[in-house]
């Protein structure tokens, strides 16, 4: 052995099994306040536009949030930024159910507190993708493997947070179920804090005479200039307002209205979470080995055409669930490999605010999309407004079988040592971004 050759660094596994936790947790949250909150609206307003009101709201925090704080979180220790978003949206959420147990929580200020929320999300969602950074190159781990895990325990953790949700909201009600949410988020800052080294941050912690708009201008040309990424973009565009539709208004209407149960509407949710869990293991065991093109079409079509469909039709429950099952196995692979494309194509110096300007524009028409759901569901009822989702969810997701830029899916990126520092595969390791799809 060469004595000037540094030793080799040992694996350390404990912060990327860390983030893996707290992906879950922090998604099992995440899935009971998805459905207490528009349960607790539905009930008390029967309003299907009010509903839609509070999700977007959320969604609008996110939205504002991903475009504000890219350059922030590329300056800032991740870890630290990490911790203190989900500290703020644990007390943004807290007072819901502090404020209406005092008759105090009108519509307007439940609307503000989720927007809240939903504004603490993003640079809390943005800079623990920056921590995986860090987190895979100790433990040296491929990103397939690595992301699938992450996404494997948020597929777990949505499916367990959602028949929990069910079954304390028929005990408990809606609002006193935000109460998990609350301590899911304050224990996820806390091993984030704890566990994940600060050396785990990839953010430059660019010069502070550096102009704030000049950072994101920066970012913005970096994903302008990727046509893969644009026609990604506009992709997660409408499938995720199309989601959105789903998520925050048609999903509820469905448990009130068709299955008459908060815990069977928990079991829709955990199917298609079971399914998605198959999904993100089967991507991170064979997902190198099949077209990027192909499997993204399928996917697609299970997650949207499948899923609609499957609801529209009205089922018995034990079918409706498998069906679910099965869309949801497509959305257990989108999320890694969108990942999987966006890692490869993104430098690490900008990473903050281009993962931050994909999830913005990928979620820009999502709150459009619940409030457009609301207003369907008023009007057309349940089955026509999910056949509608249906069909151009289909349309849409059939693009990359036409359009020539999505061709680039399945041409692998070359090696330069530009892209070694940007991400790409150095020893087997790289970084992963914020993910960009809701489903």
């Amino acid at each position: 052995m060469d004595p000037h050759t540094p030793p080799e660094q040992p694996r350390r596994l404990l912060p990327l099994f860390t983030l893996v936790a707290v992906s879950g947790i922090s998604s099992l949250g995440i899935a009971m306040t998805l459905i207490a909150v528009p349960w607790f609206v539905l009930h008390d307003t029967g309003s299907g536009a009010r509903t839609g009101l509070v999700a977007a709201a959320e969604m609008l925090g996110l939205l504002g949030s991903a475009v504000l704080a890219g350059p922030v979180v590329d300056r800032l220790p991740a870890r630290a930024v990490s911790t203190g978003a989900d500290v703020l949206s644990a007390a943004a959420l807290a007072l819901v159910p502090l404020l209406h147990s005092r008759g105090a929580l009108p519509l307007p200020v439940l609307v503000c507190l989720v927007f809240l929320v939903g504004a603490a999300r993003g640079p809390a969602d943005t800079a623990k993708q920056l921590l995986l950074t860090g987190a895979m190159e100790g433990a040296r781990v491929t990103a397939e493997r690595a992301t699938s895990a992450v996404e494997g325990a948020r597929r777990i953790g949505m499916m367990t947070g959602a028949p929990l949700a069910g079954l304390l909201i028929a005990t408990a009600g809606p609002v006193r179920t935000l109460c998990a949410d609350v301590a899911a988020m304050l224990l996820c800052g806390l091993l984030v804090a704890l566990l994940v080294p600060a050396a785990g941050a990839t953010g430059s912690g660019g010069p502070a005479v550096a102009s704030y708009v000049r950072d994101l201008r920066t970012g913005w040309r970096q994903l302008r200039g990727d046509r893969l990424l644009r026609a990604m973009t506009t992709v997660l565009l409408v499938t995720n307002a199309l989601d959105g539709a789903l998520n925050g208004v048609l999903y509820p209407a469905y448990g009130t209205h068709v299955l008459h149960s908060s815990s069977l509407f928990g079991a829709m949710v955990t199917a298609i979470g079971a399914g998605a869990l198959l999904g993100a293991a089967l991507f991170g065991w064979i997902g190198h080995r099949v077209p990027r093109r192909a499997l993204f079409v399928a996917a697609f079509v299970l997650v949207g055409a499948v899923r609609c469909a499957a609801l529209a039709a009205e089922p018995a429950p034990a079918v409706l669930l498998a069906l679910l099952a099965l869309s949801g196995t497509g959305s257990g692979v989108v999320g890694p490999l969108m990942m999987s494309v966006a890692y490869q194509r993104v430098p690490q110096d900008v990473r903050g605010r281009v993962f931050g300007l994909l999830v913005a524009c990928a979620l820009a028409a999502t709150p459009l999309g619940m409030l457009g759901a609301g207003v369907l569901l008023d009007r057309w009822g349940l089955t026509w407004s999910l056949v509608a989702t249906g069909a151009v969810y289909l349309g849409v997701t059939l693009a990359p079988l036409v359009l020539r830029v999505w061709r680039q899916l399945d041409i692998p990126v070359p090696a330069t040592p530009e892209r070694d520092r940007a991400g790409a595969p150095v020893g087997g390791v790289v970084a992963a971004p914020v993910p960009v799809s809701s489903h």
